[in-house]
């Protein structure tokens, strides 16, 4: 009996997008002895094991195994645990996360609630015992404590003795410590909420009171016996949690860090290391102003060591800011119309790059992430490679044409390379810039080779990816599916193979696809970036325009174009359909942000503003307020909308509403709710199926097949 070949989607969802099994989350210690990552034993097992690279060997070997220590039981997360994979789009299982001492010698890590701390040169494990579910657990920078959040509580523990002691318990129940708020973990990039001083003797901890919040209610409709879920949600232009930073000692002893919380209420940024004073980003509500500030650990009195304006906004930086060895302010600026790595007052790049990352700072130079600066976009599209700079210029440390990104320490440099011709990310390890050693992959191999032309579109220059069936003739006008999400903060036009798995397969179903990133999508210079402020509906013009574009040197047949994508892409689909319906046919909405008034305060305001000063811009981007709704102008476009009825980040009531709008207007259109459901998609069947359900829409929508 023969065994019919597992389909792309069922392998594309058992595998997390191929995702599992590859190795990630490096730390790298200081001595470069070793390397400590994380990766699960294949590339369908979703339980991350903590491993070790011993170095000068090359030799890996499992330090925690997650299935052991457990006992093979089944992991149990807390509500708060829950609520921290689902900020970070965490789809493992197992060791998810972890954090190391400065020497990376000792690590601790939560599994299933329960706290953990692991030798790595010995490569034992222990349980420290504790009142749980535990999260984020640190330990000092010396190795002899470690703290964690139980129940919004920071406590600690003693990892060579019986101390152990609460650092500060929440006032009510609305107050945590040591977690970082919604607004932080989605919009911020600032997971955490502790810090250690370098002495280990002592910690700044953030505590967030989310009672001025709005509370809204996510249930599901398929389980009416369970009771709902209450979230703590800042829509736009509503109050955000009240967020203060303290510096505590183990005794609970506090003084709170002083800033103008009212003029920069979001705390964006904490940096506390022994190159200088503890140092924080606070940032105004409109994002348009900032103060990097250096504190006083004794009296909680800040000092201005720089301040920043923009007319737009400013955006928040991996890696920055900190201090330089020197003790020099690190950061990365908008300047001169470029983005550049600024040391002090001097920027030490210019137009050539476009700094994205700050991702070490050494006495020699500064370790970044950068793709190539506007001028130079169109020669390298969809790239970003890793550099050192100083003050004597810069140097490429990636070669190959693709997606690069590092992490180092000792004169030990862990690179993770994807490129577009080979299959997921390979990992090598550098010592002073030459080959050590390799960190292996078990992730699977997809099957599938994207076709992909790499290009321009229109007067603007829009990066694009084409992809064609792996059969295609090269003659035959094929309809077109737009594949974008189109904004800020997600680039999908990427030189590496594993990002177009997807749009591949759509093109085997016989589609040309089309995925460009327009006006408001991060990589090409800060006015590219900006041009969104007050008005989304500018990256629904830059699609039409790659698309007409590249009609004219492609065997596009325009007149069967559909659109599909997620979350943003998703709310553009939407608006594609509705808006131009002379250009699009069909549209797939994925989570579709419908009113920008019902998404959270610092993402939305930053482009749009507060909604009571600027409602013209929140109608002119909304689906469910669109003039076009009440029109009765033909044609109406198909339009599948699908949502998670779980979905805590953009949730199911925008899908109900633009329905609701739909129908009154008497549009006709599908709604697919995806019962429990979040803003990921991790259930295998789910995802496996909602692939082939849009393919199957798209189809009947654009008549394809029915010649």
């Amino acid at each position: 009996m023969t065994t019919e070949p597992v389909s792309f989607p069922r392998r594309h969802a058992r595998t997390q997008r191929f995702t599992l099994g590859a190795p990630r989350a490096f730390a790298v210690a200081p001595d470069g002895s070793r390397v400590a990552y994380l990766r699960s034993s294949s590339g369908t097992d979703r339980a991350n094991m903590l491993w070790v690279l011993d170095l000068p060997e090359g030799a890996e070997r499992v330090v925690a195994d997650p299935f052991a220590l457990l006992g093979g039981a089944d992991e149990r997360l807390s509500a708060e645990e829950r609520a921290r994979r689902e900020r970070s789009r965490e789809g493992g299982a197992g060791i998810v996360s972890y954090a190391t001492d400065s020497a990376v010698e000792l690590a601790s890590f939560a599994l299933s609630g329960r706290l953990f701390v692991a030798e790595l040169q010995a490569g034992t494990v222990r349980e420290i015992p504790v009142p749980g579910p535990v999260v984020d657990p640190r330990p000092s920078p010396d190795g002899r404590l470690v703290a964690y959040v139980v129940g919004g509580a920071l406590r600690f523990a003693e990892l060579a003795g019986e101390r152990a002691g609460t650092v500060a318990e929440p006032e009510s129940e609305t107050v945590t410590y040591g977690l970082a708020e919604f607004i932080a973990a989605e919009e911020m990039d600032r997971s955490r909420g502790f810090w250690w001083s370098p002495e280990s003797d002592r910690l700044l901890v953030a505590r967030a009171d989310d009672s001025p919040v709005g509370r809204w209610w996510i249930s599901d409709p398929a389980h009416p016996e369970r009771e709902p879920q209450q979230v703590a949600y800042p829509a736009a232009g509503t109050p955000n949690a009240d967020v203060r930073l303290f510096v505590l000692t183990l005794d609970g002893v506090r003084t709170e860090v002083v800033w103008d919380r009212k003029k920069y209420p979001y705390l964006a940024r904490v940096h506390w290391s022994a190159a200088g004073a503890p140092l924080i980003l606070v940032q105004s509500r409109d994002q348009r102003g900032q103060l990097f500030l250096a504190v006083d650990p004794d009296t909680g009195a800040t000092r201005m060591v720089h301040a920043e304006e923009d007319p737009h906004w400013l955006d928040l930086f991996p890696g920055v800011p900190c201090w330089s060895p020197s003790g020099q302010l690190v950061r990365i600026a908008d300047e001169g119309g470029a983005r550049v790595l600024a040391v002090g007052e001097r920027p030490l790049t210019g137009a050539q790059l476009h700094v994205r990352a700050v991702l070490d700072v050494s006495a020699d130079d500064v370790l970044v992430s950068a793709s190539a600066g506007a001028e130079a976009a169109g020669t390298e599209i969809g790239e970003v490679h890793v550099y050192r700079v100083n003050e004597l210029g810069l140097e490429r440390v990636s070669q190959e044409p693709g997606v690069h990104s590092a992490v180092r320490a000792g004169g030990v440099t862990v690179l993770v390379s994807a490129v577009p011709g080979r299959p997921g990310a390979q990992v090598q390890v550098l010592r002073d810039g030459k080959p050590a050693a390799t960190v292996v992959s078990y992730a699977e191999d997809p099957g599938l080779s994207p076709r992909i032309t790499f290009t321009q579109g229109g007067a603007r220059r829009i990066p694009c990816a084409l992809l064609m069936p792996t059969d295609y003739d090269g003659v035959t006008p094929l309809p077109v599916l737009m594949d974008p999400y189109g904004g800020p903060h997600g680039p999908r036009v990427v030189a590496a193979h594993n990002a177009h798995l997807t749009s591949q397969w759509f093109a085997d179903q016989g589609f040309a696809v089309v995925v460009a990133d327009g006006r408001g999508t991060p990589g090409r210079s800060p006015a590219w970036e900006k041009a969104v402020r007050g008005d989304f509906t500018v990256s629904l013009d830059d699609q039409i325009e790659a698309l007409h574009d590249l009609a004219e040197r492609h065997p596009l047949d325009l007149s069967r174009v559909a659109i599909r994508g997620w979350s943003y892409g998703g709310w553009l689909a939407g608006l594609a359909v509705l808006r131009r319906p002379d250009v699009f046919h069909a549209g797939i909405a994925g989570a579709p942000v419908t009113d920008w008034r019902l998404y959270d305060t610092h993402y939305t305001e930053r482009y749009l503003g507060d909604p009571a000063a600027a409602p013209e811009a929140y109608a002119d981007s909304s689906l469910v307020t669109d003039e076009g709704l009440s029109s009765p102008a033909e044609p109406h476009r198909p339009l599948m909308v699908v949502h998670g009825t779980a979905d805590d980040n953009v949730v199911f009531a925008h899908a109900l509403r633009l329905s609701s709008a739909l129908l009154a207007a008497g549009r006709p259109h599908e709604v697919l709710p995806l019962s429990g459901v979040t803003h990921m998609t991790p259930q295998e069947q789910v995802a496996e199926n909602l692939l082939l359900l849009q393919v199957d829409f798209l189809k009947r929508a654009l008549g394809l097949g029915q010649e």
